[in-house]
């Protein structure tokens, strides 16, 4: 059972006070949070090295501006942290840290992560219409009455894994009643007690970091799930259906672009190979008689299920940015939990345990050798 921390003071602000510890005792050297900018900037991740610049600094701000696991790999990517970060990310942000980790993206020694349960985020286009700050009060209140607030990203509404099994430090937030009077911090690892050693105005006792409560929002989750998959199925996602769905695309590429399991230098749908020549167009038109401009968008997409499926963390980015509201997070967290259940592994979840697609057992689908 994890220790935990209790701050006489709400999450927000709780949160804030243990960043504040953590880098004024020079426990860590920086910390990669949210961070409110001038009004034309917005909101962005930040490494923040001055205990200063804390107070303009929103931890559990309930925006995804970009995924921080893809952050954290660009730090990392060279090597170790040569002094201890503290990084303060949502629980899928930090699956897809790990995840780009084991495949050599990054490095998570000297990474305390923090995180929380996770209440979801917002749609981006909410902050640029500048409507996201006159829903916050209602979205706190929603946490607190363990609801899945109605504006969220449709993503959040059926992810069920809101609480983060592989941070150091966990914040209750999701189902946490009392989080404007009490902030409760969990410290879920050996790494995340030493970091917080030390620290003044707290409680310690024993508590599971499940309940009664996070139960309850996980059912409410399971059920947002059921309708987001039953969307897709009502859109057909055979190859017809499929077609149907990604003609939309405009070939902007943008879902890769912001996702962070897709990592490569340069994409093979970016690339040279796979621009059409003038003879190209002309060969498709003489035997189809026609051609769907930008083609081949149904490739790009089943090429990218293919490569992500099984490390797919269902963080929404895709889908946030598509220009043409294709629900590509949807289809690839169904398709994603599909694949995964085959291999039985969950992306993110252990450092220690081998991507499934570089990684060849003998035993594995029997039954499809069988059949052939």
């Amino acid at each position: 059972m994890p220790k935990v921390l209790k701050l006489s003071q709400g999450v927000q602000e709780g949160t804030k006070e243990l960043l504040r510890f953590l880098l004024s005792e020079e426990k860590v050297k920086g910390i990669v949070t949210l961070k409110e900018r001038s009004p034309q900037q917005g909101m962005g991740y930040s490494l923040i090295t001055n205990p200063q610049e804390l107070p303009n600094t929103r931890p559990l701000y309930p925006l995804m501006p970009s995924n921080a696991g893809k952050i954290l790999s660009h730090l990392t990517l060279k090597g170790p942290s040569p002094q201890p970060l503290a990084v303060v990310a949502k629980p899928c942000e930090i699956r897809a840290f790990i995840e780009l980790a084991k495949r050599a993206q990054g490095g998570v020694e000297n990474i305390l992560l923090i995180s929380q349960t996770c209440p979801g985020v917002f749609p981006l286009q909410m902050s640029v219409n500048g409507g996201l700050k006159e829903k916050l009060s209602s979205y706190w209140k929603s946490a607190q009455k363990n609801e899945v607030f109605s504006e969220i990203r449709s993503t959040c509404k059926g992810c069920v894994d809101f609480i983060p099994q592989n941070a150091d430090i966990v914040v209750s937030v999701a189902g946490s009643k009392d989080s404007e009077k009490e902030c409760e911090i969990f410290l879920n690892t050996s790494k995340g007690e030493s970091f917080v050693e030390g620290i003044k105005g707290s409680k310690a006792a024993e508590k599971e970091i499940t309940n009664k409560q996070t139960q309850e929002l996980l059912d409410k989750r399971k059920e947002g799930r059921k309708k987001m998959f039953d969307q897709v199925e009502a859109e057909k996602p055979e190859i017809e259906g499929l077609v149907q769905i990604f003609g939309r695309c405009i070939g902007c590429h943008g879902c890769s672009h912001v996702c962070p399991i897709c990592y490569c230098d340069l994409c093979f749908f970016d690339s040279q190979q796979n621009e059409h020549l003038p003879q190209t167009f002309e060969r498709y038109l003489d035997l189809r008689g026609g051609l769907r401009l930008p083609p081949d968008t149904v490739f790009y997409h089943l090429g990218r299920l293919m490569h992500t499926s099984i490390s797919c963390v269902g963080c929404g980015m895709c889908s946030d940015v598509c220009p043409v509201d294709i629900p590509v997070s949807s289809i690839f967290t169904k398709v994603g939990e599909a694949v995964q259940k085959k291999f039985q592994y969950t992306p993110g979840k252990d450092i220690e345990e081998p991507v499934p697609s570089g990684t060849y057992k003998e035993e594995e689908f029997k039954e499809i050798g069988e059949q052939s």
